[in-house]
């Protein structure tokens, strides 16, 4: 098994984008081993103030993948890299 991907999902707790992004990340987080840490930008006035009308924003080892909806090549294509670095 891969190890765990930095994966980050910048995100609002009553976001219903951000839900359909979290559900659609299952079956890739399954597929490669990897988890997502899903923070709540309006915990953090910086993060509001970078993030506010994007959200949600995935972000793995600090390089925004996709904003609004999951652009799962994208996303695929990442952590497969990532996969083939720790080889």
């Amino acid at each position: 098994m891969t190890p765990a991907a930095p994966l980050t999902l910048f995100g609002r707790a009553w976001c219903h984008l951000c839900d359909d992004m979290r559900a659609g990340l299952e079956p890739l987080l399954a597929e490669f081993g990897a988890q997502v840490e899903v923070v709540d930008i309006d915990a953090d006035p910086a993060l509001e103030a970078r993030y506010n009308e994007l959200v949600p924003v995935l972000v793995c080892d600090g390089v925004e993948l996709c904003h609004y909806h999951l652009d799962e090549g994208r996303v695929r294509a990442a952590l497969s890299a990532r996969a083939e670095q720790t080889r």
